[in-house]
């Protein structure tokens, strides 16, 4: 097992004890982020010649399902924060590397919807928008949003800026149903002037550092959402069990809710369900890593599977996440239970884009041949 795996499993006690505070507080707070950073979550990522761990696909997954099963924003939250030099690796590798030459702990927030414009300026853009969504931006060290270019010549094309957070406005946006603690506000950046060498393409750009875990990286970050999901709905399959086991019996039931027939059999449905959606996830980041490592040139037809395999894993996480509130009872329903929280987290987790139901019509329609895209 991988040390980070180890700090995570040994941080969970104290992460789930701190659940309620970061609900409270919309946020990751000041010393958690320092805690985070010093076990080297935000830099399993990052090159080993850049001062960090640079994990396989698979370790960082176990990572990520462990947090979140400890505490779904905390979770999703070093998900965002560590997937910083997957991007940041979309610059130039010298701009990359005086990026990483203070710390390995980088991290950067923003959106990756078209929510602004970059303007042509001399040497650089100048960007105005407002993201929605920009996880982690709080604590982010730059900030970043997708823009359109306007050009007299064509069409828009996309671009996005980077910018330090100084150069950046959070605006408190971020009341919501779950994960609160993730501090997703939005993000303004407003009549900044950012240097071209500041800007990349984000869906169609070309990493600058070797590697498989720099090959096709928005895909690993579909799969690092996966991991989340299955921890958020494995913390409220831990936290059922707990209950149960506890001697729970609901009101007008004549035995306790381990006893009963009709539980025992959905509880045994609801872990079957987790560990096929953790088994998928597994098998399908074997092959994009594989990939990755090999035959870059197979990712356009991977791709298509790896978004419905989201969606998929989502889909069945929910299933188990309900199966445990509604076994809980009146219990379950209380703001103090862990269960309610990740009932919560798991539902405000389902409507995120990448999760969305169309991207299962992508991967049909690759089946039929006739690759297409979302199905909408």
């Amino acid at each position: 097992m991988h040390d980070l795996i180890s700090r995570a499993r040994d941080l969970a006690p104290t992460l789930a004890a701190r659940s309620a505070e970061l609900d409270t507080a919309r946020q990751l707070p000041a010393d958690l982020v320092a805690e985070l950073k010093a076990a080297g979550f935000f830099r399993m990522f990052v090159p080993r010649s850049h001062g960090g761990h640079e994990v396989d696909l698979r370790t960082g997954m176990a990572v990520l399902e462990t947090l979140a099963t400890a505490e779904p924003a905390v979770g999703w939250t070093v998900m965002i924060g560590s997937e910083t030099p997957q991007l940041l690796a979309f610059l130039d590798r010298e701009v990359f590397d005086k990026l990483y030459a203070a710390s390995p702990d980088l991290i950067v927030a923003g959106g990756f919807n078209a929510q602004g414009t970059a303007t042509p300026a001399p040497d650089g853009y100048l960007v105005d928008g407002r993201w929605a969504f920009g996880s982690g931006s709080t604590h982010a060290d730059w900030i970043f949003g997708n823009c359109l270019v306007g050009s007299a010549d064509g069409p828009p094309t996309l671009r996005s800026a980077l910018v330090p957070a100084s150069q950046a406005r959070i605006v408190d946006t971020w009341q919501v149903l779950g994960l609160l603690g993730t501090g997703s506000h939005d993000v303004e950046i407003s009549g900044v002037h950012v240097p071209a060498e500041h800007t990349f393409d984000l869906f169609a750009g070309q990493s600058s550092i070797p590697g498989p875990g720099f090959v096709a990286p928005l895909m690993h970050f579909i799969l690092h959402l996966g991991a989340v999901a299955t921890g958020i709905a494995q913390g409220a399959l831990d936290a059922t069990v707990t209950l149960a086991t506890g001697g729970k019996q609901r009101l007008y039931a004549k035995t306790r809710l381990a006893d009963t027939q009709l539980f025992q059999v959905q509880l045994g449905r609801a872990d079957l369900t987790l560990r096929a959606a953790r088994a998928l996830l597994a098998t399908t980041a074997d092959e994009l890593w594989e990939a990755c490592s090999s035959d870059p040139a197979s990712l356009a037809a991977l791709g298509p599977r790896v978004s419905a395999t989201l969606t998929w894993v989502t889909d069945a996480a929910l299933s188990v996440v309900d199966t445990c509130y509604r076994a809980g009872g009146g219990q379950a329903a209380r703001a103090a239970s862990p269960i309610q929280r990740r009932f919560r987290d798991m539902h405000t987790f389902s409507q995120h884009a990448a999760a969305a139901e169309g991207w299962l019509g992508g991967h049909g329609s690759a089946l039929l041949g006739k690759p297409g895209g979302l199905a909408y």
